[in-house]
């Protein structure tokens, strides 16, 4: 990946005013940054283009956060994904730890913890090339 290339973000969130403000803040970062509000249209639109980080809610209807990591593992594999929550249980952070997400964060998320995984996940990309 050339030096230059954007970094690609999707989020995930069936809230709007959260997927907003955190796509905002990510553009703000400098991440080229699209947004979807549920794991079906997450899944129709990774289909089309690649990114190279999902982050998802985890309580989202029709598709939560754990049924959709357990898709990504099914279909695009090498996804680097964060889970965000805003009722962080012990059981949904093993579960989804278990099935590879990267890292998972509590809602409100702090921009600083979210830009060092972010920073921690591509230094480790840029590692294996």
């Amino acid at each position: 990946m050339p030096e230059h290339a954007k970094k690609r973000i999707l989020v995930v969130d069936d809230e709007e005013n959260a997927r907003i403000g955190l796509s905002k803040l990510l553009e703000r970062e400098g991440f080229e940054v699209e947004s979807v509000s549920n794991g079906y249209e997450a899944l129709n639109y990774l289909n089309q283009r690649q990114v190279n980080v999902i982050v998802t809610d985890i309580n989202m209807p029709e598709m939560n956060g754990i049924t959709f990591l357990k898709e990504l593992n099914k279909s695009f594999p090498d996804s680097n994904v964060i889970m965000i929550t805003a009722y962080g249980g012990v059981e949904s952070y093993i579960e989804a730890m278990n099935l590879g997400a990267f890292e998972y964060i509590n809602k409100p998320i702090k921009i600083d913890e979210l830009k060092s995984i972010l920073k921690k996940i591509f230094k480790d990309k840029e590692s294996c090339h």
